[in-house]
């Protein structure tokens, strides 16, 4: 799994590419966790995230969770095999997807 960290005053946008898995989530939740500071919005572009599981969910949630209270979160361009796990988790109902 690659981060690309892209910000831009107070908006950040982290680009997400091959796999999100339980090897890989520690990863990105500490990216986020490390770069919230002053960020009012949050959005994750999963173009070239080829899968995730539960443990990358956990971190989707955890991310939507943590700007709900200071500003916007959002992941778009999902690939379809990804979107699907959305779908079938609920995660399309609660998460905002671009």
């Amino acid at each position: 799994m690659t981060i690309d960290k892209k910000a831009e005053g107070k908006r950040l946008e982290l680009k997400v590419s091959g796999r999100l898995d339980t090897m890989t989530a520690p990863e990105l939740e500490n990216v986020i966790k490390n770069s919230l500071d002053g960020v009012e919005e949050l959005v994750l572009d999963f173009e070239k995230l080829e899968y995730i599981s539960s443990a990358g969910l956990r971190v989707v949630l955890g991310a939507r969770k943590a700007m709900g209270e200071s500003g916007s979160f959002a992941v778009k361009n999902l690939c379809s095999d990804v979107r699907e796990i959305f779908d079938i988790t609920g995660f399309s109902d609660i998460i905002t997807i671009e």
